[in-house]
């Protein structure tokens, strides 16, 4: 009987472990929109044109609203058993490490640069971005509270679930209070969108991208040929034998250029690590170093999921 029960509990405890580890890890994040209209942003110069990003930092120490409305949506994500990172800790984080990450160069004496913004991300390696935007609106002596919430899976920036709509009026004027009785009768389906597409990819894999490229100084291109294949050939055979099910898109090629996107990886690799579109990618350099011959190659990444690697530069 004894040892029925303790087999009855091994069952149970495997599924509400299955049940634990479906659930993707969240980050709730003021939208773009929010920040900018707002005027939580920065300017950055990238080739030759300006583009605001998010200052979260700013935001975070001037909007105590921003504040609770984050710890509101975070503990209505905890009452659904989804993991959290928290924006606030994630920056902390961040900024404790960036004195040594500022001693940091590289091979030819440059140092390292990336913003806030991106970094934030990279860190929290969060499954998804939760973003959210609101505005209060008077009406009368009441109050009403619109918004947008929208999830976003961190590796492709693709929207997988989506709410917004506008509260009932409310003698208060506080903003997290609208806010939860705003979003409440809608999260339920919202949080359901945000489990089947994890789902999906425990199932199917994680979807990244690549662009494979050539420097210039280099002495061969993909329509090179080894051992009577071109160079973009075995590049493709290593994406079909490597990828979850056998899922990518060559999007267009040519003897210098390759894009590879709808790339499904799967979740972990073979020691249970958690995968990116870097982690995938390394097996790739090691073959073509140890089977070709091939030593210059740089992997740069362009964020959790998407890749550049580039043949002929370390």
């Amino acid at each position: 009987m004894k040892r029925l029960l303790l087999l009855a509990a091994c069952v149970l405890f495997g599924f509400e472990a299955h049940a634990q580890a479906v659930k993707p890890t969240i980050m709730v994040v003021p939208s773009d929109a929010w920040c900018i209209e707002n005027g939580y942003f920065n300017e950055i110069e990238n080739m030759g044109s300006t583009r605001k990003v998010p200052d979260y930092v700013a935001a975070l120490q001037s909007d105590m609203d921003l504040l609770q409305v984050i710890s509101k949506l975070n503990d209505l994500m905890a009452d659904r058993n989804f993991p959290l990172q928290n924006l606030e800790s994630v920056i902390k984080d961040i900024e404790a490490s960036n004195a040594d990450m500022g001693a940091i160069t590289s091979k030819s004496g440059a140092s390292i640069s990336t913003t806030l913004y991106d970094e934030v991300r990279n860190r929290a390696k969060a499954d998804i971005i939760m973003q959210i935007s609101w505005k209060v609106i008077r009406q009368g002596p009441n109050y009403q509270l619109s918004y947008i919430l929208q999830g976003l899976d961190s590796y492709t920036n693709k929207q997988i679930a989506g709410s917004n709509g506008i509260g009932e009026p409310s003698h208060s004027v506080a903003v997290p209070v609208l806010l939860v009785e705003a979003v409440s009768q809608h999260i339920e389906p919202f949080a359901d969108r945000l489990t089947a597409h994890f789902k999906d990819m425990q199932e199917n894999g994680r979807e990244v991208s690549y662009m494979i490229r050539v420097f210039d100084s280099w002495e061969n291109d993909l329509e090179t040929e080894y051992d009577g294949y071109e160079l973009c050939e075995i590049i493709d055979d290593w994406f079909y034998e490597n990828t979850k099910g056998h899922r990518y898109s060559i999007a267009d090629q040519s003897s210098t250029t390759m894009n590879l996107t709808q790339v499904r990886i799967p979740l972990y690799d073979d020691r249970g690590r958690a995968q990116d579109a870097q982690r995938f990618i390394r097996p790739m350099v090691r073959y073509f170093r140890d089977t070709y011959g091939i030593e210059e190659i740089k992997v740069q990444t362009m964020g959790l999921g998407r890749c550049v690697v580039i043949f002929g530069a370390k």
